[in-house]
């Protein structure tokens, strides 16, 4: 595995104790970062790490420390504060279980990690744990000290595997009641309902795959620093006039006939489309304009 773990633990229920390591699930690196440039020179702005004494300094060459009095200081190693964890803080402490379906998504507000088995002592009671998971349709929650506070944690088995979600406490998460008072109670036309469970039904795919959701606007930024690399006139993109919606049920009508209608020439081959594949390459365009377009949406 080329993934490195950013924690290393164990995953304890009651007297079972599983070894296992953390690995992120998000990807980094997928984003375009733009810096910080000197508008007349276009020199990149630097941030130095300088000492007073001493002036520009390595990050080697940096410690932490608390300052107990005014420029008095005591610094803290990393091992030592590494001692300070206790068995149990380096534990995933399963304090419950919940039936799936029972936690809100709206609480998993930080990052998540696959909890993979460390070593073949682990396998076994890893595997148990997680099949009972499946097999009872359970989830867990659970407390975990990482990055030097403690965490809330949701637990839940996929593809093989155990992901760790962070959660926020109760205390810091807005309930709906607290927006009571701007809740819409407008009442709904059994026509309008109709017309709307017709439209979900022709957006509903038989599997749903969310690899076909693409970050649009990175493509759109990557195309354009492209374009301006290669000393290319950027043309922008005609402003779309968005549809003015006079009535509710036209508006679902038009919506249920434009699905069906894209659903169907899905469906039936692009006779264009194989014209083009058949009739080999094909000549680039001449010019040196280049228009940033959004994406085709599906």
């Amino acid at each position: 595995m080329s993934m490195r773990h950013s924690w290393k633990g164990f995953l304890k229920l009651s007297l079972v104790t599983v070894p296992v390591k953390a690995y992120p699930v998000a990807v980094s690196g997928a984003e375009i970062h733009l810096n910080q440039l000197h508008g007349c020179c276009k020199s990149r702005i630097k941030y130095k790490k300088t000492c007073p004494l001493h002036g520009e300094v390595a990050s080697s060459d940096i410690v932490s420390g608390y300052e107990f009095a005014t420029d008095q200081y005591v610094v803290v190693d990393p091992d030592e504060l590494d001692q300070l964890r206790t068995e149990s803080d380096k534990a995933i402490q399963i304090d419950a279980f919940i039936r799936t379906g029972t936690l809100d998504a709206i609480y998993a507000a930080g990052k998540s990690h696959y909890l993979v088995a460390d070593g073949p002592v682990a396998y076994k009671g890893y595997a148990v744990l997680r099949r009972g998971m499946v097999d009872e349709r359970r989830q867990a929650i659970a407390q975990v000290v990482m990055h030097g506070k403690e965490q809330l944690v949701w637990l839940r088995p996929l593809d093989g595997l155990i992901v760790m979600t962070q959660l926020s406490y109760d205390n810091q998460i807005t309930k709906p009641g607290a927006l009571a008072d701007v809740v819409c109670k407008t009442e709904v036309v059994a026509e309008e309902l109709q017309l709307l469970r017709t439209l979900m039904a022709t957006r509903t795919p038989e599997k749903f795959d969310l690899a076909r959701y693409q970050d649009r606007y990175t493509q759109k930024l990557t195309q354009l620093i492209e374009a301006k690399v290669a000393g290319k006139e950027i043309i922008a993109a005609p402003m779309a006039t968005p549809m003015q919606v006079i009535n509710l049920v036209e508006a679902l009508r038009q919506s249920v006939a434009a699905t069906q209608q894209t659903a169907s020439k899905k469906e039936k081959p692009d006779a264009l489309s194989a014209k083009k594949k058949n009739s080999g390459k094909t000549k680039p365009a001449g010019g040196r304009k280049v228009a940033i377009v959004p994406a085709a949406v599906a």
